[in-house]
């Protein structure tokens, strides 16, 4: 099987092929790659082109210092969690209370701390918004493409398909 996969220390280039197919969502040219690689089409010589491509960013909710407060606590706790579990257990403890009340302080003092430094990191930063949002990649269609040599057989496995 001839596999000709580009190393990932090579710069990545856009793909030259057949385009056997085109989508209007990921999810639907993930498809017909899922399809062609059931049917032992070599994989590493499929790829998806995302055309048009913007960028979305979606606003998820109000920034406030209560939200920054309570970020900073749940990252703390779980540090301070963790840190009780390393270096807090007792086990010569005589009760399950005794040998895990260093743990459970560890939790409130990892919250305190996460959520001081989380506010002052909020009240200090340059770049402040009021606002907290997720950006992500979007294109508008989805090529699948394959070299032009083995789109003959791309193309006979599709139409099994819908036989």
């Amino acid at each position: 099987m001839n596999n000709k996969r580009t190393p990932r220390s090579q710069a990545p280039v856009i793909p030259q092929g057949e385009v056997i197919g085109e989508f209007k969502t990921y999810a639907e040219a993930s498809d017909l790659v899922n399809l062609l690689i059931e049917k032992q089409f070599p994989g590493g010589q499929i790829a998806i082109v995302g055309k048009d491509l913007r960028t979305v960013e979606r606003v998820r909710g109000k920034l406030s210092n209560a939200r920054v407060a309570l970020g900073g606590a749940t990252t703390g706790s779980w540090l301070g969690l963790i840190w009780g579990l390393i270096f807090g257990t007792n086990p010569e403890a005589v009760t399950t209370q005794d040998a895990f009340a260093p743990v459970i302080s560890a939790v409130f003092i990892g919250a305190g701390v996460g959520m001081l430094i989380n506010i002052l990191r909020f009240a200090f930063s340059k770049n402040k918004r009021s606002f907290i949002s997720q950006s992500t990649v979007v294109a508008s269609k989805y090529q699948v493409q394959v070299p032009r040599n083995l789109a003959d057989q791309a193309a006979t496995i599709m139409a099994s398909k819908t036989l």
